[in-house]
């Protein structure tokens, strides 16, 4: 079967008073996703620091991220569950966790297999506030999760960014690229979305793109967020005219939903009007061929 639904997220942030509400929240939208019969359902990044409104806020914000990646093991499971009873595939977001050694705090996405299994994709590029302020530090592998139904890679927010990444992941047979981001502000969600758009269009992939949205005022981690999920397509005849699939209304409460087709894929990268992932050249090979010349002004 190569024509599958999957969904993307506007996860919404609102104030909870207990685990138990955070757990309603995202139990109703995996049920909702089955109920429209979604093969891959997709959460956004650090939706899972709705969480701290049950802490102590006055503490700095690293030791509240350091608690936080204390519950990776209930939230991993928390999901797993939903995964295996809804029969639906999770690509659960991101959470923070500790590394093997317990030394290095992680932004770690999950994606969760309909049979309770579970893999990991953590973030290999870290922002300044992420860096600077709550101590999380990046990965070092690209995982390709494989499917009965096709390949695919994870870039959490900033890593879309490098193209290196969705290009490396293409060339290794990845048909869609899954980007769970959180942003603030228009202008960071901006940079997510374009280089999302851009990512579709150069591997010839559909990308899917789940942010957070809402706000949780005295909660400084998601005290503001911005966002609109959206499924991308390459741009061709056989795909979406605008390179949009689908897409949700900005800063609301939604998940949106699309079939993508990935023979489309394998034939756009056959016989597209253009070849962009055929054509590219590596970094090394135009190296090798570039030319420095003088220029007087």
């Amino acid at each position: 079967m190569s024509r599958i639904r999957v969904a993307a997220l506007q996860y919404f942030f609102r104030p909870i008073k207990s685990f138990d509400d955070f757990a309603s929240q995202t139990e109703a939208l995996v049920g909702t996703a089955r109920d429209y019969k979604v093969r891959l359902l997709v959460f956004p990044e650090y939706f899972t620091t709705q969480l701290l409104s049950l802490g102590d806020l006055q503490r700095p914000i690293a030791e509240q991220i350091k608690d936080l990646s204390s519950q990776e093991d209930r939230l991993v499971n928390f999901m797993s569950e939903l995964a295996k009873k809804y029969k639906t595939a999770i690509v659960g977001g991101t959470l923070p966790g500790f590394d093997d050694d317990k030394k290095r705090i992680l932004n770690k996405c999950y994606v969760y297999s309909t049979d309770g299994s579970s893999e990991l994709q953590a973030k290999l590029h870290m922002t300044r506030f992420e860096k600077e302020e709550w101590l999380v530090s990046p990965g070092s592998r690209l995982r390709i999760f494989e499917t009965d139904y096709g390949k695919f890679a994870v870039t959490i927010c900033y890593d879309v960014e490098f193209p290196e990444i969705a290009r490396t992941a293409a060339r290794l047979g990845a048909q869609f690229l899954v980007v769970p981001s959180c942003t603030d502000d228009r202008q960071g969600y901006l940079r997510v979305r374009y280089c999302a758009q851009a990512r579709a269009i150069e591997n010839q992939m559909y990308v899917i793109h789940s942010p957070t949205v809402g706000s949780i005022p005295m909660v400084p981690a998601v005290s503001l967020n911005y966002g609109q999920a959206a499924i991308y397509t390459p741009s061709d005849y056989s795909f979406s005219r605008d390179g949009i699939l689908a897409e949700g209304p900005v800063n609301q409460e939604s998940m949106i939903i699309g079939d993508i087709d990935l023979n489309l894929i394998e034939e756009s990268r056959r016989h597209g009007t253009v070849l962009p992932l055929r054509d590219s050249q590596t970094t090394e090979d135009l190296l090798k061929v570039v030319d420095h010349v003088k220029v007087k002004s």
